[in-house]
């Protein structure tokens, strides 16, 4: 596995992560690996752009409350602009990606809570 290199404490107090609540899910509709959500960030809906569509199904995610970078800059992928990015933690069998796990608050809190 490559490390990455070390950072300072002020990079990663950079960072706003936050829970979101999954409001929405559908598959991309150009892309085979994307799934689109629709998510609550509390104060805030937003759409972001996954690429989990190989290990969850849209209709799994509603509901759900996942962990997301809320202050990465909007980015169009593939037509469609995601607002924010998803964290998963990705298991590898030798160089295949063997799964997505989304990383999740280990009990519900409301939709826009800090992560730190």
């Amino acid at each position: 596995m490559d490390t990455k290199p070390t950072i300072q404490y002020d990079d990663f107090a950079k960072l706003d992560l936050r829970v979101a609540t999954v409001l929405e899910a559908e598959h991309h509709p150009n892309a085979d690996r994307l799934l689109k959500l629709q998510v609550d960030l509390g104060t805030e809906k937003r759409q972001i752009c996954a690429g989990i569509k190989q290990f969850y199904n849209p209709e799994d995610l509603v509901g759900k409350q996942i962990i997301v970078v809320a202050n990465l800059a909007p980015r169009t992928i593939r037509g469609e602009e995601s607002n924010g990015m998803l964290m998963a933690a990705s298991a590898m069998d030798g160089e295949t990606l063997a799964d997505v796990v989304l990383l999740t608050p280990g009990k519900p809190v409301p939709a826009g809570s800090t992560v730190g």
